[in-house]
């Protein structure tokens, strides 16, 4: 028997035995058996006990990449891992969606930290086509029983999950029927109830999910904490927890403004770390994920998704790997992860306050700054001056301030958050100070080591200016050069849209990180490591490897026989930061109709010197209201189109095939009048003016609707000008191959006026994370200025829409829809221009034949006289011609068909009357 270990999640006086069959010195079996750890309890009324006290479960999914079997595991990296959650308050883990690895049940049981251990993602009825739902019948009973008995005596875990998110669940009886076997078979096989069974469901607002949740007792929430309140009056027996919350997406490092604007997705593929990146079926904010459960004392805690980024699932993106991760895929932590260290670790044992974001940006733009800390009281410092002191609220039910929020114009200087005790005194400060280029890479990493092929040592790269200060939002390549008995195994920054190697010698800092993975060969030694960037002092670091405690012979590895490794680009400027700044004052009027803006590349080194400018509204969507005249020497030139406030928006490649940085000044137009949407060229759904029912951000800057009841986006000031149109285009992200009913209005549903355009049903296949367009016919014309309305009635994502133009070419032009009219005596009336006298002309503009060649001309009106003669006059850059008409009076409105010199190509089309007519012109079309 092994002597007992202390298991520290709560108190002091939990262990764990380590029971081993051995022969000789050979160990034949090894078991753990819980000593004092019956005393967990799980209360329907009152959550969660640990030997009689009342805590939650602070946890965190983690994916597959969290030691899923058949996977690579590493133990030092997974011992790193949970590290790094236990230092943000974790005390679980759920295990998702498959058996996981022993060493990580192993390393659980060793550093304190209970676990779900989840064995399903599907049974009968697939979610991919070959998915383990071809197995399930047949082997789910055998895979139970090998699940069950492996892992039943490692006091970490404390539930088994049967399976996530299982549609059989929903779909009738049967569901059931299958858990009511999946659970016996847990039992059977744990009859001492070490774990209980449990399941994770996002059906749950559903009957047939309830009533499986009805055998179970104990029911795990995905994403549906608004139904803990009902359901728990309805089952008062029931054990409530939430098994996958929070899923706010965020890069770390990366700050889209303002935090009061939902931004789901931005032209750098990146994800706003401020809080304002929120996903349709996630929680609605930090706070609200943390203070509502927080508030629930019958909840035993949640599980928040996700622990770690990880591969796949990019959503908004078609990026490399997830954005859920309160952590990035290299261990680093983001803004949000210190909100809930604040919100689950001890002020007085461990206090702590974080203020974000860096402090780098152009003069005078505003930047929401925000401060968590898990004392009571923090004040914000700008280069010595008090902004104020805020309270936040971390006691149960004192309200939902997890943050202390600020907006302020930048200035170059210090950022200072200072947190204070219930006294008023101060525990705890920390610092962001402005910061130029990078002068020199610094690198953090044990100083000791075991030489252990098995283990990894992880070092840490950052970047300091000339002043010391980090400069955190360096993007410098990294070249690592690793020397000793150690080889270089891979490098990772976190950034989701990097698609160098991971086995790479060399790559970028992102946000002024990088983390590389040595690998020792089995020798004792010393290992020089040494990262150097372009321009930039190297740093060196040495490590001391020391005998490992076991056996290595046969797991020896030679640094000769590393093999070698993609190194992608080795020497490179990359563009830091795009400087804006105005000497004037950042508003266009007709009195002042031209600003300039200056552009400045940092460091100016920087190798790629191209600028992409666009003129955006708060949610990064172009719009019209300003108008780019030149870029020249660094300077850019603006003028006024339309009254609005607006962002100038400065992006750059930095030598890459993607938006890798945005920086952005905010500007105003006033006195040039209202502005149109021009529906012939795309409007992003996130630019409707009204809305009825739910609303949120969606992909691509389109949004999503309401999953229960009615929802009505209307976008008002819609020009579609003379010509119209009758035919409207619309790309929808469907989250099932259900059709959806959809509806088209002009106007709003509901207002006088308003009229059904588009009934119909939108079928296309889904592709997940993908929009399809759907073309739709309206049932009439629409001309002039309209508000256009679309009606949804179920969840769905909402890119935005596009009208068809109606070539003029070729269709019947009304002679009212002339660009202009110009003459002596006229009449212009709905669709005609009448009474047409003496010198009048009227001018059509860019007409597109295009390759098809117009012969003929038909022509709609009347005369009184014998004969009206109509001069047609085509013109263009190359040249002008004219065609002559004698249109034959009649005593109505008639249609006469002219022969003409075939057409083609583009052209203005101007109808010229002499003195002496007498003509009322309704319409023409070339044919």
């Amino acid at each position: 028997v092994k002597a007992p270990k202390q298991w520290d999640v709560a108190d002091p006086y939990l262990y764990e035995l380590q029971l081993s069959l051995m022969l000789g010195e050979a160990i034949l079996e090894q078991h753990y058996v819980k000593v004092g750890f019956r005393d967990i309890k799980m209360d329907p009324e009152k959550g969660f006990f640990l030997n009689g006290k009342n805590m939650k479960l602070n946890g965190v999914c983690d994916h597959h990449d969290l030691g899923a079997l058949g996977s690579a595991f590493n133990k030092s990296a997974m011992r790193r891992k949970i590290r790094i959650l236990k230092e943000m308050g974790v005390n679980a883990i759920r295990l998702t969606h498959n058996m996981a690895a022993e060493g990580v049940l192993e390393l659980a049981d060793e550093m304190g930290v209970m676990l779900i251990s989840e064995a399903f993602d599907m049974w009968e009825r697939p979610k991919t086509d070959y998915d383990y739902a071809r197995f399930f019948k047949e082997w789910h009973g055998t895979d139970v029983e090998s699940w069950i008995k492996r892992d039943r005596n490692h006091p970490s875990v404390i539930m088994w999950s049967i399976g996530n998110e299982i549609y059989d669940t929903h779909e009738g009886p049967h569901g059931q029927e299958i858990t009511k076997d999946l659970m016996e078979l847990v039992l059977k096989f744990d009859p001492r109830k070490n774990g209980v069974p449990t399941i994770g469901s996002n059906y749950m607002p559903w009957e047939g999910a309830q009533k499986c949740a009805d055998i179970l007792k104990i029911a795990g929430y995905n994403y549906a904490e608004k139904c803990y309140e009902e359901h728990h009056k309805a089952h008062p027996d029931w054990v409530i927890y939430g098994s996958e919350t929070f899923s706010i997406v965020q890069s770390r490092g990366v700050y889209h403004f303002p935090l009061s604007q939902d931004i789901m997705s931005d032209d750098d593929e990146q994800c706003s770390a401020l809080g304002n990146s929120n996903t349709s079926w996630g929680a609605k904010s930090y706070e609200i994920c943390a203070c509502v459960d927080r508030d629930t004392p019958y909840s035993m805690g949640q599980f928040l998704w996700s622990g770690f980024d990880y591969i796949g699932e990019p959503t908004p993106y078609h990026t490399k790997n997830s954005y859920f991760g309160l952590i990035d895929t290299a261990g680093f932590p983001k803004d949000v992860y210190y909100m809930w260290q604040s919100a689950w670790t001890d002020p007085v044992t461990a206090p702590m306050v974080h203020v974000f974001p860096y402090w780098d940006f152009n003069h005078g733009q505003q930047i929401d700054v925000r401060i968590c800390s898990n004392l009571d009281e923090v004040e914000l410092f700008l280069n010595g001056r008090s902004l104020g002191r805020q309270q936040l609220t971390h006691a149960a039910g004192s309200g939902h301030k997890l943050f202390a929020d600020y907006s302020l114009p930048y200035e170059e200087g210090t950022l200072m958050a200072v947190a204070y005790d219930e006294n008023g005194k101060e525990v705890c400060r920390q610092e962001r100070k402005s910061f130029g280029d990078t002068a020199r890479i610094v690198c953090k990493v044990c100083e000791e080591a075991k030489a252990d092929p098995d283990e990894l040592i992880f070092a840490e790269f950052s970047a300091l200016d000339a002043n010391g200060n980090p400069v955190e939002n360096a993007c410098d390549r990294i070249a690592v050069e690793v020397e000793g008995p150690a080889v270089l195994a891979g490098l990772d920054n976190g950034d989701s849209t990097d698609e160098d190697s991971y086995k790479g010698k060399n790559k970028r800092l992102f946000n002024g990180k990088l983390l590389a993975m040595l690998r020792p060969t089995g020798e004792a030694g010393n290992v020089k490591i040494k990262a150097a960037a372009k321009n930039a002092d190297a740093a060196e670091a040495v490590i001391s490897l020391v005998p490992a405690e076991a056996d290595v012979e046969g797991r020896l590895i030679k640094a000769s026989e590393e093999r070698e490794l993609h190194n992608g680009k080795k020497e490179e400027i990359p563009v830091r930061k795009i400087e804006l700044s105005c000497n004037e004052e950042r508003l266009i009027t007709p009195e002042h109709p031209l600003i300039t803006v200056d552009v400045k590349l940092l460091p100016e080194s920087a190798e790629d010197k191209d600028v992409i400018f666009r003129i955006t509204n708060e949610g990064g969507i172009e719009t019209g209201l300003m108008k780019i005249e030149e870029y020249k020497d660094g300077k850019l030139k603006l003028s006024g189109v339309s009254d609005g406030k607006v962002r100038l928006r400065a992006m750059s490649k930095s030598g890459t095939e993607r938006i890798r940085l945005i920086s952005e000044l905010e500007l105003e137009v006033a006195g040039f009048g209202e502005g149109y949407l021009d529906p012939y060229k795309f409007i992003s759904a996130g630019l409707f003016s009204s809305a009825i029912g739910e609303t949120g951000s969606g992909n691509e800057k389109g949004i999503s609707t309401s999953r229960e009841g009615r929802t009505v986006v209307s976008f008002a000031n819609v020009d579609f000008g003379k010509t119209g149109s009758d035919e409207v285009t619309i790309p929808l992200f469907v989250l099932d191959s259900d059709d959806v009913p959809l509806k088209v209005w002009d106007g709003i549903p509901g207002e006088e006026g308003a009229k059904l355009i588009v009934d119909a049903m939108y079928s296309q296949k889904r592709v997940w994370n993908v929009y399809l367009p759907q073309t739709f016919k309206c049932e009439s014309l629409l001309a002039g200025v309209h508000t256009i309305s679309f009606e949804f009635n179920m969840k769905v994502h909402f890119k935005g829409f596009e009208f068809g133009k109606r070539e003029r070419a070729w269709i019947k032009n009304a002679a009212a829809a002339a660009d202009k009219v110009y003459g002596d005596s006229f009449e212009i009336s709905d669709t005609a221009v009448r009474g047409i006298g003496n010198n009048v002309t009227l001018y059509f503009r860019d007409f597109d034949f295009g390759d098809k060649e117009a012969t003929k001309l038909c022509i709609t009106g009347h005369t009184p006289l014998n004969n009206n003669t109509i001069h047609l006059k085509f013109v263009n850059a190359e040249g002008e011609y004219t065609e002559m008409f004698e249109f034959a009076g009649s005593e109505g409105s008639v249609s006469r068909t002219f022969d003409i010199k075939a057409v083609s190509g583009k052209w203005d089309i101007n109808f010229v009357f002499l003195p002496g007519s007498n003509f009322d012109f309704e319409n023409f079309e070339f044919l």
